[in-house]
């Protein structure tokens, strides 16, 4: 992988320009990549079924970040797990583990 630095007055570069994308990935390092061709694709019925749950997921996932208590297990989960507690979040969606309800 090629590594860049860029210059000091770029802080921060993201999104798409031209056939690339730029993003910044969990760990802070910038990454670019070629930007993928879609437009040919067909989703099936299950992969446009789960593209659904998981915009749910996310949705569960950003709404237990966003409350005090719930935010608190995640992050101890994330500690123990290795993992961030957004991804914990989303992960205990699909096992259907919903920490809003209980409080």
């Amino acid at each position: 992988m090629a590594k860049v630095i860029l210059n000091p007055s770029i802080q921060r570069i993201w999104g798409r320009m031209g056939g690339l994308v730029y993003r910044r990935s969990h760990t802070g390092e910038a990454q670019l990549a070629v930007a993928p061709d879609m437009s040919h694709v067909k989703w099936s019925k299950a992969q446009k079924e789960h593209r659904q749950r998981f915009k749910q997921a996310v949705a569960y996932a950003r709404t237990a970040m966003a409350t005090p208590e719930v935010r608190v297990i995640y992050e101890r989960m994330a500690t123990e797990n290795h993992k961030r507690p957004f991804d914990m979040a989303v992960s205990d969606y699909f096992k259907g583990r919903d920490l809003l309800t209980r409080n």
